[in-house]
């Protein structure tokens, strides 16, 4: 079995626009005569790879805790693109996929509301990208909504270099518990089975 880290750095990712920057302090250091090593950190969470639950765009949605575990665990299957994926394109898609779908469109891999609500259909439970939001610069609000609405989970910012598209891969996402609150980084692992094992 392969195992790649598809997960982002924290310190060497940009946040999202407008979002608080990450900050680290060196609390203790050894180097400067302390008995130990010591650091703190605050960060949007919606920095790196991450997690959007339903309550980032739906009051009333599951927040990052409520969410079953088994949705961040699973066969999953992982599309390219060159372009921001309709509905008419993701009707072809969810044919022939797993619950959970990644998009690798090389830090473009957007849909806009369309496909959003033919996902809001359909039996999948999780939708990912390598892009730093999910929807397309001009439907973000839509397409973040309808996916709440709808009770679809959002993995973003992956780092998908490494990955082809197939479906012969096990997805491993789980956030940080961080009750109550609409997002969390998460460290997230693509499995492929070698062939011919």
């Amino acid at each position: 079995m392969i195992i790649y880290d598809v997960s982002r750095s924290i310190p060497d990712t940009e946040p999202y626009e407008d979002d608080p920057k990450t900050k680290f302090d060196i609390i203790n250091s050894m180097e400067n005569g302390d008995m130990y090593n010591l650091s703190a950190f605050s960060m949007s969470t919606h920095t790196a790879t991450h997690i959007d639950a339903p309550y980032h765009f739906d009051e009333e949605g599951k927040k990052i805790d409520e969410i079953r575990l088994a949705t961040f665990y699973g066969k999953c299957t992982v599309v390219e693109t060159d372009r921001i994926l309709t509905g008419e394109d993701m009707e072809k898609i969810v044919k022939r996929c797993r619950k959970r779908l990644i998009i690798r469109g090389n830090g473009m891999g957007y849909i806009e509301s369309s496909a959003a609500q033919v996902i809001a259909d359909s039996d999948i439970v999780l939708i990912g990208t390598d892009s730093k939001s999910i929807a397309a610069p001009f439907d973000e609000y839509r397409t973040h909504r309808i996916l709440a609405l709808n009770d679809k989970v959002i993995l973003e910012n992956l780092d998908l270099e490494d990955i082809s598209a197939g479906s012969d891969y096990t997805l491993c996402a789980f956030p940080i518990r961080l009750d109550g609150l609409e997002a969390a980084p998460c460290r997230a692992i693509i499995f492929e089975q070698e062939k011919g094992f």
